[in-house]
């Protein structure tokens, strides 16, 4: 793209550039003649109102809600049908609707200033970056754009992630070498059994919580971090939000939604604060919504792809179908709940490059950081969690308590019930209770795809509630998070009934 430089001197110059071009008697605007006549018509009779007189006409003849809703409760009856029948004359005299007329009236009007006061140097972009940049917001062609980016994300992280990485680290590196070493010197330097089992045991601080967060989760987020570097250096996501912009139509919000949203798939707590971006309190209101119910946070996602991923490509088809459909259905209705309008989209796209590597790696390397610092500990507080009702006998009554809803609903074994109560202190750590299962061969393909499904829809982390009440309130936070649990299970069961009558993944 060709570099543009800005040659007013001062705010004289601008007053004389914009006189000027309404002077000049080339500029015509679309809605020259009757329109213009009909907006001074109506704004001459309009009833006083608290924004101008012309600026009401225009959102009137637009076609404007709340400028009909006002009108309807201000004007008398007799001037309203007067109002409403001349703007049907104006716009049978048009051959589009008169709001596309008064947007392209404005484009046009930006762009003739645009032109003047601007000045280019440089050459545009070509070649294949410019081309595959121009593809990637179209309306069609954009869509394969997308394929390929989100089957590249799969195979980075869902294979390669979860399946390479994980096995060298978990089977060879800590299975072989590191947990057996570990174990031989907490047994010989503490002779504590009780110690020895919290340390070592089936659920110990190292066997559980540093293996699960070093060997299992930390190559999949790695994965992930990398890939999220990539799309987000090379100018892809601005894009997408283009691209998307249709879609977040039908939720009752414009593409800019899905920046928070893509980045919940790093973290949904950070993603939660970038809602401050949205223009107006309804559209946060509804993105917070949806970011706690349908949207992974990285480690979690890593571990869905993953156990999906050794499982078929049609099994993470079936995951990503019925997720999307839960966020779509819930913020289609939820948008016509909460009053107020959806935004229009304004957001910059930048040309779309080559990712630096040097910009990646230090990404990377600043959200392994953040990983490292708050995940680790959470994964260690988990453990000590599970092995304190283990040992005073609460964790199998939990699990026996559960086995109504986790058994006979969800159709899971009785011990996902411990990894669903984790599910409360982290998803991430829920689901990663679940890929332990279904790697000792615990789980069918069935009933992975049910349990991803399950604990992808479940409540926020403990994080994400506290952010949700400090960004919103208590109140939200809690009514969020009790709707959300009873929706997660009623699904995932709902989904367990359907693939089973169906013979899908049996």
């Amino acid at each position: 793209m060709a570099d543009s430089i800005l040659v007013i001197d001062d705010e004289a110059d601008i007053r004389e550039l914009i006189s000027g071009i309404l002077a000049d008697e080339g500029f015509e605007t679309r809605v020259a003649g009757d329109s213009c006549t009909a907006l001074d018509e109506i704004g001459a009779v309009l009833p006083e109102a608290p924004v101008a007189a012309r600026a009401l006409a225009l959102m009137w003849l637009s076609k404007d809600a709340v400028a009909e809703q006002w009108l309807a409760a201000y004007a008398d009856q007799p001037l309203y049908a007067q109002l409403e029948a001349r703007r049907e004359e104006l716009q049978s005299s048009l051959d589009e609707s008169l709001s596309t007329v008064f947007q392209h009236t404005r484009l046009a009007y930006v762009d003739r200033i645009a032109t003047a006061v601007l000045l280019k140097s440089g050459t545009g972009a070509r070649g294949l970056v410019a081309a595959l940049g121009h593809l990637a917001t179209h309306p069609l062609w954009g869509l394969p754009v997308l394929g390929v980016a989100l089957y590249g994300l799969y195979w980075f992280v869902g294979i390669f992630g979860a399946g390479t990485l994980v096995g060298l680290l978990e089977e060879n590196l800590f299975g072989e070498l590191v947990n057996p070493w570990v174990t031989a010197w907490v047994t010989r330097a503490l002779p504590v059994p009780l110690l020895v089992d919290f340390l070592v045991g089936d659920i110990g601080l190292w066997t559980m919580g540093m293996t699960y967060a070093l060997a299992l989760i930390l190559p999949i987020v790695t994965t992930f971090f990398l890939a999220f570097g990539v799309l987000e250096d090379s100018g892809y996501l601005p894009r997408l939000s283009v691209l998307t912009n249709r879609v977040f139509r039908l939720m009752g919000l414009n593409g800019q939604a899905v920046l928070p949203m893509v980045l919940g798939l790093g973290c949904v707590t950070m993603a939660t604060l970038t809602t401050r971006v949205l223009q107006s309190r309804r559209d946060r209101l509804l993105v917070i919504l949806l970011l706690a119910l349908a949207v992974p946070c990285s480690a979690q996602l890593g571990v869905v792809l993953g156990m999906l991923g050794s499982i078929s490509l049609a099994a993470t088809m079936i995951w990503m179908a019925v997720v999307l459909g839960v966020l779509f259905a819930v913020g289609w209705l939820a948008a016509r709940v909460l009053a107020g309008e959806r935004s229009p989209l304004l957001v910059e796209l930048p040309p779309l490059r080559f990712p630096l590597l040097s910009n990646v790696v230090i990404k990377t390397l600043a959200r392994l950081e953040w990983y490292l610092k708050e995940v680790i500990p959470l994964f260690l507080l988990g453990t000590a969690i599970m092995f304190v009702l283990q040992q005073i006998g609460v964790l199998p009554w939990l699990i026996r308590a559960g086995e109504p809803l986790v058994v006979g609903w969800l159709g899971l074994p009785a011990e996902a019930s411990s990894a669903f109560l984790l599910g409360f202190l982290r998803r991430d750590f829920g689901a990663t209770g679940l890929f332990v299962m279904e790697s000792q061969g615990l789980l069918s393909p069935l009933q992975v795809v049910v349990a991803m499904v399950t604990i992808t829809l479940f409540v926020p982390c403990v994080a994400s509630v506290f952010v949700i009440a400090k960004e919103r309130s208590t109140r939200l936070a809690i009514g969020m998070t009790v709707v959300i649990f009873p929706a997660a299970f009623l699904v995932g069961g709902l989904l367990q009934r359907g693939l089973a009558s169906l013979g899908w993944l049996l």
